[in-house]
């Protein structure tokens, strides 16, 4: 272990910025400059459905793999939803097994890693697909892997993915009394990081609480910009099934704590929005129990709203549709459920919207703490804007 308080192996040679026609390579195929790190270490792992190799025929699955190559797995530890990707959001999991390697639930009696539970773990690799908003709590699980792996002195191995909402950084600024699971750092809805700058990020800003100095590595993307337009080829949760849901999603989350429904209960999650109630639109659809949904909100009652299936992905937080809904609901005391302020990071956009402010006001008080991440943001950047 490195006596440096915190170790960036940032293997920059990776990187070839020159060719953004070609598809990026995530950091876990890239096996031949993380392979040797793993050589005589008993592993833990932090993956999900997604944590899968794609440049092969294969696909397959990072544990598989290191199994397949001789490696000793001792411990997997999944996050929301589960290692299989099948829990409905904020669904209670059990421990489990995979064959003879214990699963421990990063979603169930705890969220941290135990001192017992970093047990037989010499080194763990984090491998999970993000979506870049604040309140996907992939970002929760990291910042608590952070902090177990200081806590015993276990070196950190990122495998980054790619930010398929890191084309831009938008939205209200986390305050401190509002911080939760759902958003745990003072940064906005969408940040614009992968999750290797988010690590790096989190140690640097020292918002993690590390009682030993941490050895942190992260394996980049290569053929990566913030720019790069790219479709994740399996769904990260069950709740966003395609590109159009994960594009729509750090937008149309502002009305899950909301009496509207987006959707899940359909097959068009995060694309849809609606309510019994609205009035004077022609779109209609009823949430359902399905997987990933096994009660959803509004459930059996027929819906009217709006269809977002064609619409193009934002470059913004897009208010809109969260003015639409509240101009459409008749009881404005009912509009907002428990957990608002939770989810926006903040009291003054339930105020914003109550005191029928434009989308235009809002979003100008929302400037100056973001001109502030994103001057603290570019210290961390692996990848170009």
């Amino acid at each position: 272990m490195l006596k440096s308080k915190l170790l960036f192996l940032v293997f920059f040679q990776l990187l070839s910025f020159n060719c953004w026609s070609q598809l990026p390579a995530a950091g876990i195929e890239h096996t031949h400059r993380y392979f040797p790190m793993l050589k005589g270490k008993k592993i833990g792992m932090v993956v999900h459905q997604a944590s899968r190799f794609e440049n092969t025929p294969q696909k397959t699955h990072l544990t598989d793999s290191l199994i397949r190559s001789g490696f000793k797995v001792s411990k997997i530890f999944a996050p929301e939803h589960g290692f299989k990707g099948k829990a409905d959001a904020g669904e209670y999991i059990q421990d489990g097994k995979y064959g003879n390697i214990p699963i421990i639930s990063l979603y169930g009696k705890n969220k941290k890693p135990t001192p017992e539970q970093m047990e037989d773990v010499e080194l763990m690799i984090f491998d999970l697909q993000d979506v870049g908003a604040r309140f996907y709590t992939y970002l929760s699980t990291l910042h608590y892997i952070i902090e177990a792996c200081a806590q015993a002195t276990v070196p950190l191995l990122i495998l980054d993915r790619p930010n398929p909402n890191g084309h831009y950084v938008d939205g209200p600024v986390l305050q401190t009394e509002h911080q939760s699971f759902v958003g745990m750092h003072p940064i906005p809805i969408v940040h614009g990081l992968t999750l290797g700058e988010m690590a790096q990020m989190i140690v640097g800003e020292k918002w993690a609480a590390m009682e030993n100095p941490l050895e942190l590595a992260i394996v980049p993307l290569s053929d990566y910009s913030h720019q790069t337009a790219y479709i994740l080829p399996i769904p990260p949760s069950p709740n966003l099934p395609n590109a159009q849901a994960v594009a729509l999603y750090p937008s149309l989350c502002l009305l899950e704590p909301t009496a509207v429904s987006v959707g899940r209960g359909t097959s068009m999650q995060f694309q849809i929005f609606g309510h019994p109630k609205f009035s004077n639109v022609s779109f209609t659809f009823t949430p359902q129990p399905n997987s990933g949904a096994k009660n959803p909100k509004l459930n059996g009652e027929k819906c009217l709203g709006y269809d977002l299936r064609q619409e193009q992905k934002p470059q913004k937080i897009e208010l809109k549709w969260l003015l639409q809904a509240y101009k459409h609901f008749d009881e404005p005391e009912a509009f907002f459920l428990k957990g608002f302020d939770r989810i926006a990071g903040t009291s003054s956009l339930r105020k914003q919207l109550q005191q029928g402010l434009s989308a235009t006001d809002i979003r100008n008080s929302w400037e100056p703490a973001l001109a502030n991440f994103k001057a603290k943001r570019k210290k961390y950047l692996i990848y170009p804007d």
